[in-house]
C-alpha cells in the first residue's frame, strides 16, 4: 500500500555556536544537517519531531505510521548521523534546537512536539529543560557552549516513547564489572563476569548479588571517568585547548536483566537483547559505547559528569506522553517508569503495550496500537483533529 504522505528531503545549515570546533558539522563552522518531513495531504500546524543523538529515523515503523494516519513528522538528524564516537550532547542539542526553528519560522508550524524515541528520549528531556530554563554554559569537558545565549525555543509538548532514562544510565547498567583492567580486557574477575563458563551465579540471582553487580558497574563508570578527565587535562597541558585522544571501552553489554528475566520483568526473550545474543555484543566491534574520545566520554556516557540525564532535566513545563514497550529488550520497564515517576509534571500519562518489541518488528497490531495512542493524546491535547 502507497503511503498517504509525500516524503520531503530537507537540509540545513547554520552557524555553529562558538567553542571547540569538531569535523561532524561541516566546515569554517557551518552545520549542516539532513531530515525528512512525511507530509499527509491534510494541512496541519503542528509538527512532530524526532531526533536521536546519532540515529536516523527516516524509515522506522512509528513516523511513518504516524504520517499515514495524517500527523506532520520530520525524521531530522544531528551531526553525528550512525556515528557517536565524538558526540557531544550539547551540541546535538544545538542541532535539534535549529530544527525547532526551522519548523517554525521555515516550514510555518505553529506548534511543534517533541518525538523522543528511545535514546531520543532522553534528547528530548535534555534540550526541552535548556530551552525552558538554560542554565549550560559549557560542556562537561570545560568546553565554552553557551545554552542561555542560544535562543532554543521551547516544544509545545514531549512525548517519550520506548525511551531510555539516559545513554550515561544506560550505558552504565551495561557495564560489565569484570573488567579490571581498561586496557587489557582479557583481565577479568571471575566472580563478576556474567558469562563466565561456568558462571559463579546463575540466575534467578540474588538480590544481593545484583545490587553489588550495579554498585560494581557505577565504580568503573566512574573509573573511566577519571581516566577521561585526567588524560584531557594533560593533553590540554602539553599540547594545547583543543587536543584530544580516542579510546576503547570493552564489555558493554552485561546486564544480568539479559539471562535473568525475573529482573525488571517484562516479556522479552531470555538471553537475548536487542543486538543479539548480549554474550557476543558485549565484545564485539558495534557494542554501544565502544570507541569514544575523552569529550565524548564525558558528555554521553559519564555517570556523574553527562547533562543529558533525566535526573537532571526532569522539569517539564509542557504535557508530557510515555510509552513503554513489555517486550522490550532495549528499554526495560524500569526506563519508563523512572521517566514518567521523576519528571516532574501534572499534565502527563503514561502508557504500556503488552508484547510490543522495541522496534515493533513483524508486529503491524503492535504498531498499530503505539500510533493510536499517540494519535489520540495528541487530539486530547488540540495538535491535532479528534
Amino acid at each position: 500500500m502507497a503511503d498517504a504522505f509525500d516524503r520531503v528531503p530537507l537540509v540545513l545549515a547554520y552557524t555553529e555556536p562558538v567553542g571547540v570546533r569538531d569535523t561532524y558539522g561541516g566546515i569554517a563552522g557551518q552545520v549542516i544537517l539532513d531530515a525528512h518531513l512525511l507530509r499527509p495531504k491534510t494541512p496541519s500546524d503542528t509538527l512532530v519531531i524526532f531526533m536521536h543523538p546519532m540515529g536516523i529515523m527516516h524509515y522506522l515503523p512509528l513516523p511513518r505510521a504516524m504520517a499515514n494516519a495524517g500527523v506532520h513528522c520530520l525524521s531530522a538528524v544531528s551531526r553525528y548521523p550512525n556515528n557517536d564516537s565524538a558526540l557531544i550532547m550539547e551540541k546535538v542539542v544545538c542541532d535539534l534546537g535549529a530544527w525547532v526553528r526551522y519548523a517554525r519560522e521555515k516550514l510555518g508550524y505553529a506548534k511543534v512536539v517533541l518525538g523522543g524515541w528511545s535514546g531520543g528520549g532522553s534528547l528530548a528531556l535534555f534540550y526541552q529543560s535548556q530551552a525552558q530554563a538554560p542554565t549550560i554554559t559549557e560542556t562537561p569537558a570545560g568546553d565554552p557552549l553557551d545554552l542561555t545565549s542560544a535562543r532554543l525555543i521551547p516544544a509545545d509538548a514531549v512525548m517519550l516513547l520506548a525511551a531510555h532514562c539516559s545513554r550515561s544510565e544506560t550505558l552504565t547498567e551495561w557495564l560489565d564489572p569484570s573488567i579490571t583492567d581498561e586496557a587489557d580486557p582479557d583481565r577479568r574477575d571471575p566472580a563478576w563476569n556474567l558469562y563466565a563458563d561456568p558462571p559463579l551465579e546463575t540466575p534467578p540471582y540474588p538480590a544481593d548479588w545484583v545490587a553489588e553487580f550495579r554498585a560494581r558497574q557505577i565504580a568503573r563508570n566512574r573509573r573511566i571517568t577519571t581516566f577521561a578527565e585526567e588524560t584531557l587535562h594533560r593533553l590540554r597541558r602539553d599540547h594545547g585547548p583543543n587536543a584530544e585522544r580516542s579510546f576503547v571501552v570493552h564489555g558493554t553489554m552485561a546486564d544480568p536483566r539479559w539471562l535473568d528475566p525475573t529482573l525488571d520483568p517484562n516479556e522479552r526473550r531470555p538471553g537475548w537483547c536487542y543486538l543479539g545474543d548480549p554474550r557476543l555484543i558485549n565484545d564485539a566491534p558495534g557494542g554501544l559505547g565502544r570507541y569514544t574520545t575523552t569529550r565524548s566520554w564525558l558528555s554521553q556516557w559519564s555517570y556523574d559528569r553527562s547533562n543529558a540525564d533525566h535526573r537532571k532535566c526532569a522539569d517539564i513545563a509542557v504535557p508530557l506522553l510515555v510509552i513503554g514497550n513489555m517486550a522490550d529488550d532495549a528499554c526495560t520497564p524500569s526506563h519508563t517508569r523512572r521517566l514518567f515517576e521523576d519528571t516532574r509534571q501534572s499534565d502527563k500519562e503514561l502508557h504500556e503495550i503488552a508484547g510490543a518489541t522495541h522496534y515493533y518488528a513483524g508486529q503491524s497490531d503492535k504498531l498499530a496500537e503505539a500510533c493510536g495512542i499517540v494519535t489520540g493524546w495528541l487530539a486530547r491535547k488540540g495538535f491535532v483533529p479528534a
